[in-house]
């Protein structure tokens, strides 16, 4: 019995080394992470209403007319006249 206690023991030692090396192996696999961005973030683009539908599109691809951004050319002159 004593002997089976011992050959126990053994073998969770075995199992416990055995998982420590497949980590550190699989760590060493492991790609390194690539370094942070260096680029600067784009600032968020404003965004408005169309007077005449209520689309909400950025500020640079609205049409300005006299009472306020549009969508298109066809609303600003419905809004306008």
């Amino acid at each position: 019995m004593k002997y089976l206690l011992v050959l126990a023991v053994l073998l969770v030692a075995v199992q416990v080394w055995r998982h420590k090396r497949g980590a550190e192996v699989r760590a060493q696999d492991r790609p390194a992470p690539p370094p942070p961005s260096t680029r600067t973030p784009v600032p968020p683009n404003a965004m408005v209403t169309c007077r005449h539908c209520g689309l909400h599109l950025p500020h640079s691809e609205a049409v300005r007319g006299a009472l306020g951004p549009y969508c298109g050319e066809e609303h600003r002159r419905l809004a306008e006249g």
